[in-house]
C-alpha cells in the first residue's frame, strides 16, 4: 500500500518536475522508438523498449523524491561503490556474454549491466570528493586519489572486456577533473608520462601484429572487408540519408540488415538514413537543449556538490554521444557505446533517467548555502 501511495504522490506533484529536462529526453527516446518500429519483423525491440522506457520514467519520478542529502554521505557512497564493484567481479563468474563481453546479468528476458550504474555512481563519488576538497584542489594528490576511484571500475570493466564503458568511465573522470579546478599543469604531466610510456612500448616492445591491431583500432575504415566492415556500412547508411532522408521504414541499410546492431550501437546511423540531415539536426538540437538545461540547473546548485554532480551528468551524456556518433561515421573505433535515451536497452535507459531525476531533486531542494555550511563541506564534516 505504501508503494502505491508513493507512486500516486509522485505523479500528483507537478512542481517536482523540470519539464525542460524531461521533454527533450523523452523526445530523443521516441526518436529511437520510431526508428526501431520501422525495422522488419515482429518489432520485438520496439515492444521491449516501450516497457523499458515506462520503467525508466517511473524511476525518474521516484528519483525526484529522493533525499539527495543522503548521497553526500561518504559512507553511503562507499557502500554503493563496494556493492557495484562486487557485482562487476561476480560477472566474471556468472555473467552473460553478449557481443564478446561478459558484462550482463541475465534472468530470462531481463538483463542488467552493472557498468551503467557504476558510471552514475562515479559521478556522485567524484562530485562528493571534489566538493569537499575545493579549497585545496590544486594539490597533485587529488588527481591520483580521484584517479584511483575511477581506475578500479575502469579496470574491472575493461577486463570483461567492455572497451566502450571503460572509455566512458575514463571520460567522466577526465571531464570532472577539468571542471573541478585541478591544476592543469599537474594533469598535463600525468598525460605526458603516459604518452612517453606508450611511445616506449611502440618502439621497443610491441610486435608488428600488435601495432597493426592498434592501427585498425585508431582508423576503423582501414580494413573495410574485415575489422572495419561495421563502420563502413554505418557511414554508408549515414551518407545515403542525404538532406531529407529516405523516409521512416525505407532505410535500406537497416531493413536489409547490412547495418549490424541497428537497434543499439548503430541506431543513429539507421535514424540518419531515414530522416536525413534535417532529422539529424533536430536530434542534435534536442541533445543540445538537454545538455544546456542540465548545465543551467547545475550552475544554480545550492552547494559545490550539486554543481559538480550536474556537470558530471552532462559529461556522462556528452561522452556517450560523441563516442557513438564518432564510431558511426568512422572517426572512432567501434566500442558498443549506446546513444543516451535512444539506443535499445533498459539498463542504460534506467540509469540515464535516474540521473536526471536526482538532478531535479537537487534543484527542488536547492537553497542558498550558509557560509558555515559551505565551510563544513570543504572541511569534510
Amino acid at each position: 500500500m505504501q508503494v502505491f501511495t508513493l507512486v500516486r504522490d509522485v505523479f500528483s506533484r507537478k512542481t517536482s518536475v523540470d519539464w525542460m529536462l524531461l521533454i527533450p529526453a523523452i523526445l530523443i527516446a521516441f526518436a529511437g522508438l520510431v526508428t526501431m518500429n520501422a525495422f522488419m519483423g515482429d518489432n520485438l525491440f520496439f515492444e521491449k523498449q516501450v516497457i523499458s522506457l515506462s520503467v525508466a520514467l517511473l524511476a525518474f519520478f521516484l528519483a525526484t523524491r529522493v533525499d539527495t542529502d543522503m548521497l553526500k554521505r561518504t559512507n553511503v557512497l562507499v557502500i554503493f561503490f563496494i556493492i557495484i564493484s562486487a557485482l562487476l567481479l561476480v560477472l566474471f563468474g556468472i555473467g552473460h556474454v553478449a557481443k564478446g563481453a561478459q558484462s550482463w546479468f541475465k534472468v530470462g528476458s531481463f538483463a542488467f549491466q552493472p557498468a551503467d550504474a557504476m558510471k552514475l555512481l562515479l559521478v556522485l563519488i567524484l562530485a562528493k570528493y571534489f566538493s569537499r576538497r575545493h579549497v585545496e584542489i590544486a594539490h597533485f594528490r587529488h588527481i591520483i586519489v580521484s584517479g584511483v576511484y575511477a581506475f578500479i571500475p575502469f579496470l574491472l570493466v575493461l577486463l570483461q572486456p567492455d572497451l566502450g564503458s571503460a572509455m566512458i568511465i575514463f571520460f567522466i573522470w577526465f571531464g570532472m577533473i577539468l571542471v573541478s579546478g585541478v591544476s592543469k599543469k599537474h594533469l598535463a604531466l600525468v598525460f605526458l608520462v603516459g604518452a612517453i610510456a606508450f611511445v616506449g612500448l611502440w618502439v621497443g616492445k610491441l610486435e608488428p601484429y600488435q601495432k597493426a591491431r592498434i592501427a585498425n583500432f585508431v582508423h576503423p575504415l582501414a580494413d573495410i572487408r574485415g575489422t572495419g566492415y561495421n563502420a563502413y556500412q554505418s557511414t554508408i547508411a549515414v551518407g545515403s540519408g542525404q538532406v531529407l532522408g529516405k523516409g521512416v521504414g525505407y532505410g535500406t541499410q537497416s531493413r536489409l540488415r547490412f547495418l549490424p546492431e541497428y537497434q543499439t550501437d548503430f541506431i543513429f546511423s539507421a535514424f540518419a538514413e531515414e530522416w536525413g540531415l534535417i532529422g539529424v539536426l533536430i536530434l542534435f538540437g534536442l541533445f543540445a537543449l538537454l545538455i544546456g538545461r542540465i548545465l543551467l540547473v547545475a550552475l544554480v546548485g545550492g552547494t559545490n556538490f550539486e554543481m559538480l554532480y550536474g556537470m558530471g551528468v552532462a559529461v556522462f551524456f556528452i561522452a556517450h554521444f560523441i563516442v557513438n556518433i564518432g564510431m558511426t561515421i568512422g572517426l572512432m573505433p567501434i566500442t558498443g557505446v549506446p546513444v543516451p535515451f535512444m539506443s535499445f536497452g533498459g539498463s542504460h535507459l534506467l540509469v540515464e533517467f535516474t540521473a536526471l531525476g536526482l538532478l531535479v531533486s537537487m534543484k527542488n531542494r536547492a537553497r542558498p548555502a550558509h557560509r558555515s555550511a559551505l565551510s563544513n563541506e570543504f572541511l569534510g564534516v
